[in-house]
């Protein structure tokens, strides 16, 4: 049957749900849900969301409490392939195998506030561009899903000139989101709705960014050749990423028997 994938970085959890977090994924109907910057461990969610009813929820907290995190929600069964880059990274990366799919749910580190958070940035970058290659080969069709903390092109970010030096548009790391589809994986989003400015996924809190829609789009859902000529339709549900997020649901619709 057909599959919609979501992928949501909701900026903490516990927050989101009392900022219409409910609201927007009963509007989006998924059949796979995959969070990121969760900031929370399941004890934690009060009201029933840290074992919603009618989901089958993975969850991968970081070892810090209030930091990273990744959680995977599925329709129905799934079960866990591996957490991290086999390595102890916690909170960064999860995949889980639902129905025909292998699910990658990852949230690459932030740059942005020093340069040792760079360099622990990069060096995350290097194992995973090594650790995907397998998974980009398989012959079984694999999803890589979430927040890469990189805008890829031109297209992807309002301003590519004022941004040139700035953490997730640096030349190194678009050189590396380059490499990355080389090595077998499609942006299935951006090659539905083709070349453009946007959609955006991601927009600041200052400037009036979210209103005027001066964004960065750095939540992706690439699939490796044996997902490719599956996409219906992909999109961003931007109104998501102003009332509970500062991201928004990046949506995939699959064709086909899943």
């Amino acid at each position: 049957m057909p599959a919609r994938i979501v992928t949501w970085n909701v900026n903490g959890l516990r927050a989101a749900v009392s900022k219409r977090f409910a609201d927007h994924v009963e509007e989006l109907k998924p059949d796979v849900l995959m969070l990121q910057e969760t900031r929370v461990f399941p004890e934690q969610l009060k009201g029933g969301w840290g074992d919603p009813p009618g989901w089958s929820v993975v969850w991968h907290p970081h070892t810090r409490p209030g930091y990273a995190g990744v959680s995977t929600w599925t329709r129905s069964a799934q079960w866990v392939v591996g957490t991290g880059l086999g390595d102890a990274e916690s909170g960064r990366v999860l995949c889980t195998r639902w129905r025909k799919l292998t699910l990658v749910n990852v949230y690459l580190p932030s740059g942005s506030s020093s340069e040792e958070a760079q360099s622990r940035k990069e060096d995350f970058m290097r194992r995973f561009l090594a650790w995907s290659a397998s998974l980009a080969a398989s012959d079984d069709p694999v999803i890589i899903a979430g927040d890469l903390n990189v805008a890829h092109t031109a297209d992807d970010i309002w301003n590519p000139t004022g941004n040139k030096r700035s953490s997730g548009f640096l030349p190194h790391e678009r050189a590396w989101f380059t490499e990355l589809l080389e090595s077998g994986w499609s942006d299935l989003l951006r090659e539905h709705v083709g070349p453009g400015k946007g959609p955006y996924s991601w927009w600041s809190n200052r400037g009036q960014a979210r209103q005027k829609n001066r964004g960065w789009r750095i939540d992706y859902l690439l699939g490796n050749a044996a997902v490719a000529g599956s996409v219906k339709a992909a999109f961003v549900h931007r109104q998501g990423g102003l009332d509970t997020s500062d991201h928004a649901p990046v949506v995939l619709d699959l064709k086909g028997r899943w």
